[in-house]
């Protein structure tokens, strides 16, 4: 047992040492309590030790502040709250435009996490599973890719790369329609910046809590016409997502250089402004001059800060697609893939068409068009076909006449009152039109070579409509282009089986091989896509090298001539009017070659490095294109040792 004068030494050093070195006061103070009993069962008092009950002071708890700003913040899962960040925090932390505008509480949170863990995280009804061509094999692998991507960006790209034809409807059309429709319930982390109306005046402070310096690609959406799912606001963040993944795969764009982006300025979908869990700007969209000072200001601000990227416009309604495309277009490098890349597409697939038939691209000029949908993708469609009439030795004129294009109610000619100024040119003036006429008559009277649909309205083109296209053509021209699958215009099975197998047919959601009826019996036919994947990853990535001004519809026009020559023999037999995208990569990199060179005939390019490439050659320019292109691969995250300074000992093991 120690001795009293034992106990006072232990007692007074542990109190000095308590003052000194605060992170030991539990052994100290255990032996000054002990030392009190010791001594007042002995009699002795100690009047230098309070006696009274010790009360711990509310003090601010340190370890709940975050030491990191940004994403660093949403990354740490001790620090992150995700969507329960208050807006003074997001402020103060540098979380503004990382995360949807909404906040919900810590119950609230509780609540959706719970409904995840009784009834998982796939909401795929009967009706969107028959009509939108997407199954529960479907989801599951998406999820499985969301994880991946998740923890591990480098192998994530090396599994699409390797596997771009399986994975690409999973990461793209037709799952992403699901994606966004569902955005707000599946909102797990941030990929991408959100702008939203109640921004104004305050988007080119908060852009830069972005944390890439370097930024060589943009795609933006205001949610408004989502696929051809309508109005998904905030929740339209899903395909600037997706489709960027598809410049990292199929266009070689750097993965830590890309950025989605969604302008939110409110959803007129009421279904998501009564649901709990949306986390979106909760009113009625922004419309007029409001409207465009929100869009001015995050174009002002994202090309003030990356002034060398290509800004994408995505999925945009059609009153204001057209108009914001010609806002910007002769001022920044962007383009439109609704307008631009879908024209671009629908005109290579017209050129691979006549590659089947045996003709020249020159051929198209002998074509006739009815084009059913005239929003944004069908006059930007029919104003590329037009161009490269003109280009074939057309009038204006000429090239207008034609087409008949038809919207929702029939027939537009010239009749029709307050027509648009872009679709006014292509209105019918002759008197054998008549406005509002049906689609199965306007094709029994003019008989068409080719029937092309844009109008995400579901199946327009019916059996009757079909067979009318078959008996005035051998090999009728049909492309179905609206997507996603529950908004074509006819199935692969519905064309193939009313033409006998006849059809060159393309689409633009993915449809499954078939047995179809021809001539000859049944035989095995494969659909082609009529997917912009084959523009826009070669037309931004060559833009992006270019360092050009703008992106003008000669280098579109030359995006969309690259394809055909890459069509082999074999394809073509098989009525093949695109190149497999096995070769995706391959054929990104041609796109991106023809489109610098077009920039180059324009006096477009600034890229001095790729001007001296140019000069030596088309060999040069695409090992300049390639050498450029991201390749997902494991890179070495420290310096090599230097082993010449390592002891004998260290090489022998």
């Amino acid at each position: 047992m120690l001795s009293q004068s034992c106990i006072s030494l232990i007692t007074r050093q542990g109190r000095r040492a308590s003052c000194h070195h605060s992170r030991w006061p539990t052994a100290f103070t255990f032996f000054s309590t002990e030392s009190r009993s010791d001594k007042k069962s002995t009699g002795h008092s100690n009047t230098s030790l309070p006696s009274f009950d010790y009360q711990p002071q509310d003090r601010l708890d340190t370890t709940a502040i975050a030491r990191g700003r940004g994403l660093d913040v949403l990354h740490d899962p001790v620090y992150n709250k995700g969507t329960g960040h208050p807006h003074e925090e997001r402020e103060r932390l540098g979380l503004r435009g990382l995360l949807p505008i909404g906040v919900l509480t810590m119950e609230q949170q509780v609540q959706r996490s719970m409904e995840r863990y009784w009834h998982g995280d796939d909401y795929l009804s009967v009706e969107e599973e028959s009509q939108g061509g997407i199954t529960h094999e479907h989801l599951r692998k998406w999820h499985v890719l969301d994880e991946v991507h998740q923890r591990n960006e480098t192998l994530y790209y090396k599994m699409l790369e390797q596997n771009f034809v399986e994975m690409a409807p999973i990461i793209y059309t037709p799952v992403v329609g699901y994606v966004c429709s569902y955005f707000h319930r599946l909102f797990r982390r941030p990929r991408g910046m959100t702008f939203t109306a109640a921004d104004r005046g305050e988007i080119a402070t908060f852009v830069w809590n972005w944390p890439s310096e370097e930024v060589d690609a943009i795609v933006v959406t205001d949610g408004s016409r989502i696929l051809g799912l309508g109005d998904l606001g905030a929740n339209g963040l899903g395909i600037p997502i997706g489709k960027l993944d598809l410049y990292v795969t199929a266009g070689g764009f750097n993965p830590g250089r890309i950025l989605p982006c969604v302008v939110d300025v409110g959803t007129n979908n009421t279904a998501l402004l009564n649901d709990p869990w949306y986390i979106g700007l909760k009113q009625p969209r922004l419309t007029g001059d409001e409207y465009f000072q929100v869009l001015d200001e995050f174009v002002a601000a994202v090309m003030g800060r990356w002034p060398n990227a290509v800004l994408q416009f995505e999925d945009f309604s059609i009153e204001h697609a057209q108009v914001l495309l010609e806002r910007y277009r002769h001022v920044h490098c962007v383009f439109n893939d609704d307008i631009q890349g879908t024209a671009a597409t629908a005109v290579a697939g017209l050129m691979g068409s006549m590659a089947v038939l045996g003709k020249k691209p020159e051929a198209l000029a002998e074509q006739r068009f009815v084009v059913v949908g005239a929003g944004s993708a069908g006059m930007g469609v029919v104003r590329m076909i037009a161009m490269a009439l003109v280009k074939y030795g057309m009038s204006s004129e000429e090239a207008a006449s034609r087409f008949h294009i038809l919207d929702a109610h029939g027939l537009i000619t010239a009749s029709r009152s307050d027509l648009p100024e872009h679709i006014a040119p292509f209105a019918r003036k002759d008197s054998g039109s008549v406005e509002g006429e049906k689609l199965v008559d306007v094709l029994r009277r003019t008989k068409p070579t080719a029937l092309i649909g844009l109008a995400g309205a579901g199946r327009l083109f019916n059996e009757e409509a079909l067979r009318i296209m078959a008996k005035n053509n051998e090999r009728p021209i049909i492309f179905p282009m609206s997507n996603p699958t529950s908004k074509m215009e006819c199935t692969f099975a519905d064309a193939m089986e009313a033409t006998q197998g006849r059809a060159i047919f393309a689409c633009g959601s993915p449809q499954e091989d078939i047995e179809a009826l021809g001539p000859n019996g049944r035989t095995h036919c494969s659909a082609s896509q009529a997917n912009n994947m084959y523009i826009f990853p070669g037309l931004a990535f060559g833009a992006f090298l270019a360092q050009g001004n703008v992106v003008s519809d000669h280098m579109i026009m030359a995006a969309a001539e690259a394809l055909p020559s890459l069509i082999t023999e074999g394809e073509l037999k098989n009525g093949r009017v695109f190149p497999s995208m096995e070769n995706i990569r391959s054929i990104s990199a041609h796109v991106a070659c023809e489109v610098i060179k077009a920039a180059a005939d324009e006096g477009n390019v600034s890229n001095t490095f790729l001007i001296r490439a140019l000069a030596k050659g088309e060999e040069e320019l695409k090992r300049y294109v390639q050498r450029h292109m991201y390749t997902p691969d494991y890179r070495s995250l420290v310096p090599p040792l230097d082993n010449s300074r390592m002891p004998a000992s260290h090489h022998q093991r």
